[in-house]
């Protein structure tokens, strides 16, 4: 192995966001953003109780401003909070509490949506992360939006590339997010390697790149599954195809 240490975001770099939408919709399922506010429902109105029944009109209110805050922490604060942490934001909004067992089916249930029907992968990656594994020490930095660690875990495993990797940084595991140095100083302590020996992977500038940039680190920018116009850091390089991904990272690495 040489001396750095190369890690990859998982959303719109590894995996294709909401690629499985296309999925959902052939197979004649609610999109996640309306099979989520139905699980909420259904769980509030089978513990209604002498409380009586709650209103979808509520409910969706309630997610709403869940969602609204949990974006804002995300974006302006680099924290992801967790699946139980939103969905108690979303009880409170309608008033009501479920029995521990509801609440946590409710939570796996969400947690577990990307799971039973994944994201497909980028183009062309898996090639390029088993050559890179053969040369370098790899690992995963990734904010975790519904899906937790635990759950991309085993979607890699299922791809067959979960062992490829050494270390992981999940946000909801390391308690902050992207572009925080928290994520890359987990990968430091995971792997003994310097924080500066890091070269990062990923698809946003304010993420990925800014990210390891803050913490001495490099960071290459994707643009295989999505270009995103958006202000930060230069990258110390960019890939538009993952063709050229290891003679990429191998010219960093020289």
């Amino acid at each position: 192995m040489t001396n750095i240490i190369v890690t990859f975001d998982l959303w719109d770099t590894v995996f294709i966001d909401d690629s499985d939408e296309a999925i959902r919709a052939e197979r004649g399922m609610p999109t996640k953003f309306e099979a989520r506010r139905q699980l909420v429902h259904a769980a509030l109105n089978e513990h209604a109780g002498d409380r009586g029944p709650v209103s979808r009109e509520a409910v969706d209110i309630a997610y709403r401003t869940a969602d609204t805050a949990y974006n804002r922490v995300w974006h302006d604060h680099a924290v992801t909070w967790t699946v139980p942490a939103r969905l108690e934001l979303v009880l409170a909004g309608v008033g009501r509490e479920l029995p521990p067992a509801a609440f946590a089916k409710l939570v796996q249930d969400h947690e577990d949506m990307e799971l039973h029907l994944p994201p497909r992968l980028a183009a062309g990656i898996v090639e390029p992360i088993r050559e890179l594994a053969r040369k370098y020490t790899l690992g995963v930095v990734s904010d975790t939006i519904f899906s937790p660690g635990r759950a991309l875990r085993q979607i890699l495993g299922n791809y067959g590339i979960v062992d490829c990797f050494s270390a992981f940084a999940f946000s909801d595991e390391v308690g902050c997010s992207k572009p925080a140095a928290g994520m890359f100083e987990a990968i430091a302590a995971q792997t003994g390697a310097p924080i500066e020996s890091i070269v990062h992977i990923g698809d946003r500038l304010t993420k990925d790149i800014d990210g390891p940039h803050t913490v001495g680190a490099r960071g290459v920018l994707t643009t295989v599954v999505k270009t995103r116009n958006e202000e930060g850091d230069a990258p110390d390089a960019t890939v538009h195809d993952y063709a050229d991904l290891v003679r990429v990272i191998d010219s960093l690495a020289s």
